[in-house]
């Protein structure tokens, strides 16, 4: 059973597509990020994706790069994340994927990080910087307990390596919309459009959209043809700006472009 695809399916069927927010944990603090989370799943956020932050994130736009900056510096351990996640899903139903860079979980043990997922109720991990054909003891520790693994996939990608995504990935695909770093931008590249069908010709159910939505009107413009519409910076600055009120407030102002059901089908 797939906590993402089942929240995904859900938020089709209710909303037209799902809106998947990213906030980084312990940001500012773990008690805030908490908040943070709870906030984003109340107002309108399908599936959490909650990053752990790590000190060489070399994806990650400034916004995000500040923000993880933080938590470190206010002495975040991989630990806090278990905790956190225990808190979260104490209190809203919504999936929770811990989007994390490959080495802090292989320092801190794949079998011993994916139980400790498991059991503070995370629905599993999205890993942006391990390719499938590297990932069998991902792939192995995911399978004995139960948790979703998201693959990338990007306008670069060969047939083969989107074969490989699709086929090691349990939630969704994370369809990279743009090449670079994470960050809002103007227009969300075409090129997500063409990815998306690719995909799908390859077989793809789940496709989420990621890096650089920051509107409503990109969300619904992205879930005119993918499942999903990943939202990350536009999120963090919020909440760096104005706290969980501002956070709610850009959370359901970005909710607001899911399409109805009817016009999604």
């Amino acid at each position: 059973m797939s906590l993402v695809e089942d929240g995904i399916d859900a938020a089709i069927a209710q909303s037209g597509g799902a809106l998947i927010g990213y906030l980084p944990l312990g940001f500012p603090t773990v008690d805030d990020s908490v908040e943070a989370a709870i906030t984003l799943a109340r107002s309108g956020c399908d599936v959490l994706e909650l990053g752990l932050p790590y000190s060489d994130p070399v994806m990650d736009g400034l916004v995000i790069q500040q923000a993880t900056t933080t938590a470190l510096e206010n002495g975040f351990r991989i630990s806090d994340a278990f905790s956190a996640l225990k808190q979260i899903t104490a209190e809203v139903n919504t999936p929770a994927l811990v989007m994390t860079y490959w080495n802090p979980v292989l320092a801190y043990g794949v079998d011993r990080f994916a139980s400790e997922l498991k059991s503070a109720g995370g629905a599993g991990l999205i890993t942006p910087d391990l390719i499938p054909d590297e990932a069998h003891l991902w792939k192995k520790a995911s399978a004995e307990f139960d948790l979703d693994r998201v693959f990338l996939a990007a306008p670069s990608s060969s047939d083969e390596r989107i074969d490989q995504a699709i086929q090691a990935s349990r939630g969704f695909v994370y369809a990279v919309s743009t090449m670079g770093i994470t960050g809002t931008r103007n227009d969300v590249d075409s090129a997500a459009v063409t990815l998306v069908r690719r995909l799908r010709a390859h077989g793809a159910s789940h496709i989420g959209v990621g890096l650089g939505i920051s509107t409503a009107t990109q969300v619904s413009e992205v879930l005119s043809y993918a499942d999903g519409a990943i939202v990350g910076s536009a999120l963090v600055e919020a909440l760096s700006q104005g706290g969980v009120v501002a956070l709610a407030e850009k959370a359901l102002e970005l909710a607001s472009g899911k399409p109805s059901p009817t016009a999604a089908s």
